[in-house]
């Protein structure tokens, strides 16, 4: 278990919602309906009366966590040597550009792909004009 939250490893911790706020209410709405064994198509429909970039936005960040939870039992096994390419099986590799340090499409190792990508994710997720944390102030395009 150790080895699962080892800081140079990529589990992050989740991200949390204050208790107290919609965002936290809705949380647990979410996590309610999906433990709950009901039909996948309900549980992720917008409740009655809430707004729908804040319902997005905590199936975003729910899903976020879930992925790293789940990456950070498998990475032990997929390191550089084990996976020198990020693969979508055979036939699809995946490429890093981030128009910063990767400019161009790069071929990486799998867990070099992982981390950066989900060092990404995480910028993005606590990204405030994206996922302000004060609920119904999505920044409008």
């Amino acid at each position: 278990l150790k080895q699962v939250f080892n800081k140079d490893k990529t589990f992050r911790p989740k991200r949390k919602f204050e208790p107290g706020t919609q965002r936290f209410e809705l949380h647990k709405r979410a996590q309610a309906s999906l433990n709950s064994g009901v039909d996948l198509k309900a549980a992720v429909q917008l409740p009655s009366g809430e707004d729908q970039n804040d319902w997005i936005a905590v199936h975003v960040v729910d899903f976020f966590n879930r992925i790293n939870l789940i990456y950070g039992t498998v990475c032990e096994f997929c390191t550089e040597k084990t996976c020198p390419v990020m693969a979508g099986g055979p036939k699809y590799e995946y490429r890093w550009q981030d128009d910063i340090k990767y400019k161009k499409p790069t071929a990486l190792p799998a867990p070099q792909y992982m981390n950066l990508l989900m060092d990404w994710i995480e910028v993005q997720i606590n990204n405030e004009d994206l996922f302000p944390t004060n609920v119904g102030k999505c920044k409008e395009e």
